[in-house]
This record gives C-alpha cells, sequence and structure tokens, in this order.
C-alpha cells in the first residue's frame, strides 16, 4: 500500500471549491444586511417627504412625483432584499453540497490512514514477536551452555560448594591415610610372623 493518498490532489481542490462557496454565501449575508439598511433608509425617506398640501400646482405635481420616486425606491430596496435572501440560499445550497463532496474524499483519506495504522501497528507486532522468538532461543542457548559448564565444573572439582568439595577432599586424604597405615602394619606384622615360624619349624 501507497502511504501517499492517492486523491490528496483532489482533496485540496474540494477544499478550495468550499472555501469558494463559503465566502460567495458570506457575501450573499452581506448583501442581505445591506439590501435591509437600505430599506430603512428608504422608508424613513418617504415618511419625511409628506404629501403637499397647499403651493401651486407645479409644486404640488412635483411633491407627488417625489413621494412616488421614493415609493419606487423602497420597491426597490424590499425586492434587492428579497433577491439577495434567495441568492443566499441558492449560495447556502452550494456551500452544502461542496462540503459533502468534500468530507467524501475526507472519508476516504481517513480509511487510507487507518489502513496504514493497522499496517504499522501489525509490522511492529511482528518485529516484536520475533525478538521474542529470538531472545528466548538465545536464553535457551545460554542455558545449554550453562549446563554443559555446571557438568564440566562437576567433573574437575566435584560437585558441591568449595567448603563441601574441601571436605570431600580431606575425607579421601584421610581414607587414603589409613589404608596407607593398614598396608604398613600388615606388611610389618607379615615380615615378623615369617621369622618365628621358622625358627618354631626346625629340628
Amino acid at each position: 500500500m501507497n502511504r501517499m493518498f492517492r486523491l490528496t490532489p483532489v482533496l485540496r481542490a474540494r477544499k478550495a471549491q468550499e472555501d469558494m462557496a463559503r465566502g460567495a454565501h458570506l457575501q450573499s449575508r452581506a448583501e442581505i444586511r445591506d439590501a435591509q439598511a437600505l430599506v430603512k433608509r428608504r422608508r424613513l425617506e418617504l415618511t419625511g417627504a409628506d404629501a403637499p398640501t397647499e403651493g401651486t400646482a407645479r409644486a404640488m405635481v412635483a411633491a407627488l412625483v417625489a413621494r412616488q420616486s421614493l415609493a419606487a425606491g423602497l420597491s426597490a430596496a424590499h425586492q434587492t432584499v428579497a433577491d439577495a435572501e434567495e441568492a443566499a440560499e441558492r449560495r447556502a445550497a452550494t456551500l452544502a453540497e461542496a462540503a459533502k463532496r468534500r468530507r467524501a474524499v475526507e472519508l476516504l483519506a481517513e480509511r487510507h490512514a487507518e489502513a496504514l495504522r493497522h499496517r504499522d501497528l501489525a509490522a511492529d507486532q511482528a518485529a516484536l514477536d520475533e525478538l521474542t522468538v529470538t531472545a528466548k532461543a538465545r536464553n535457551a542457548a545460554r542455558g545449554i551452555d550453562a549446563l554443559h559448564e555446571r557438568r564440566a565444573n562437576t567433573l574437575r572439582t566435584g560437585a558441591g560448594t568449595a567448603p563441601a568439595r574441601e571436605s570431600a577432599s580431606r575425607r579421601r586424604l584421610t581414607e587414603a591415610g589409613v589404608a596407607r597405615t593398614s598396608i604398613d602394619l600388615a606388611e610389618a606384622t607379615g615380615a615378623d610372623i615369617a621369622p618365628r615360624a621358622d625358627r618354631e619349624n626346625r629340628p
């Protein structure tokens, strides 16, 4: 498995598209606020322009035309708000779709990363198992060598601790001395009995 996620360029492109859609949606929200502010201004202007009650006919006609213009401006401002809200809805849908497409690629990237993590864990576990088996084999070999060494030491120096081996050595020396003394006594006794027997057998 390749460690590099092959759809990384696609994921970057999807994120860029989502960022653009988010920017457009934020802009549409700002346009709605501007249109609503325009409605407030147009309403105040229309409220301040009262219908004339006196004056020449031309002045009254001009005032009525001005009020109609302000009313038309207010109506246009309301339409601007409606258009901005509709555009915001479309851009919100575009943003949601871009986020969904980006998330789909992100899920693939997360699965790829999870697969890599499992593979690395399996490799680490295999290496650990191999080290454990090697250590056990090494310890077993050391145990056999130690057993051979103990047997060799036993053959050279005898079994047991140093005081025990020293005591056994002294005991063997004592037994050897006693045996030697017995042999010497036997030889001396035999030598003394032989001449006496010869004298008794003479006529």
